[in-house]
């Protein structure tokens, strides 16, 4: 029996993984953390040695308050600034007390030494680079969520981030940057335990906005618990939920939507984990060509072959499920 079960999920495969492409974006299409189209002329920009555009970019989220583009662009800004420094020198010439400048310089530091086996002593050489960010533009929430990345790498007692986490929703309460960083601080990973993880998660989500990001947090707190190497402790039925949750968030955004790109990306690491194959498929078909780093740069070196890898997986998964003779490589229904 064992023998006839496995010779029929194999039929199963070969018959249906095929038609299960449809929908899917070509391997040779997937972008790994492509950039907006405000972000890309930028970095086009920087590459040549000219910080200009991105000088402007910045500029425009702070004037319009866009924090959660803000938080982006700084990100991927410094990380091009690491790769790439002759504009980042540039641009500090030129106008070093710029607040856009300082805040993509703290993003840098921070970056920097969390890299460094000397983390602690590091970051705290770079306290003054985080609080001249936050002393540039007082009204600007993304300088506490780098001040709360900050506090989570120099070993800062829970009152020390508390009266940080206190600044960041000051200025922006549904922030999803800080938001995220909180919950990396409390996760047990580093100084909390998985209980408050999925806690605070939880609140958070229950309190956003509709179509907000931060509904997305409780899933992140799955992602930390199942790829934590933990014993075995929170209920299924909650990481179920987190699922959920996170899938009726993917559904208000459009298919291949860049801006959710993360949230899909890993939401289908948590599917996956939880070996719910169908709803990966879902979510593989709706992330469209944007993968991105996280979460498969925790899992692997290479996150791209990760990504393109597990699309395959899930494919085969869903294909063995279904009926021999139904399904989308017969005459039965489609799978969706």
């Amino acid at each position: 029996m064992p023998l006839l079960r496995a010779l029929v999920r194999t039929a199963r495969m070969i018959r249906h993984t095929g038609p299960l492409a449809d929908g899917l974006t070509p391997d040779d299409e997937i972008l790994l953390d492509a950039p907006d189209d405000r972000l890309a002329p930028a970095l086009v920009a920087a590459g040549a040695g000219d910080p200009g555009p991105a000088a402007k970019v910045l500029a425009h989220t702070r004037e319009a308050a866009e924090w959660e583009n803000r938080d982006r662009y700084v990100q991927r800004l410094a990380a091009f600034a690491a790769a790439r420094p002759e504009w980042f020198t540039a641009w500090q010439r030129t106008t070093p007390h710029d607040p856009d400048l300082l805040l993509v310089k703290a993003e840098l530091a921070v970056t920097r030494a969390f890299a460094s086996p000397a983390r602690a002593e590091l970051l705290r050489d770079v306290t003054p680079l985080v609080l001249a960010a936050a002393d540039a533009d007082p009204g600007d929430p993304v300088p506490w969520r780098i001040a709360l990345d900050h506090a989570r790498g120099t070993n800062a007692p829970h009152t020390a981030f508390e009266d940080v986490w206190a600044q960041a929703v000051r200025r922006s309460p549904h922030h999803y940057g800080c938001h995220v960083s909180a919950l990396q601080y409390l996760s047990a990973a580093w100084y909390g335990s998985h209980a408050e993880c999925f806690d605070f998660a939880e609140r958070a989500a229950q309190d956003a906005l509709p179509g907000s990001l931060l509904q997305a947090l409780p899933v992140r707190a799955a992602l930390a618990y199942l790829t934590g190497g933990a014993p075995r402790g929170v209920p299924r039925a909650r990481l179920d939920a987190a699922a959920d949750l996170a899938v009726e968030l993917s559904a208000t955004y459009a298919g291949s939507d860049p801006w959710p790109a993360e949230v899909r990306n890993l939401l289908i690491c948590v599917l996956v984990e939880l070996e719910r194959w169908p709803d990966a498929l879902a979510q593989l078909r709706l992330v469209g060509p944007y993968a991105t780093s996280f979460p498969w740069d925790r899992l692997v070196d290479d996150p791209l072959a990760r990504f393109l890898e597990l699309r395959g997986q899930v494919r085969l998964e869903v294909a063995a499920a279904l009926p021999l003779l139904g399904g989308p490589g017969g005459s039965g229904a489609h799978y969706a």
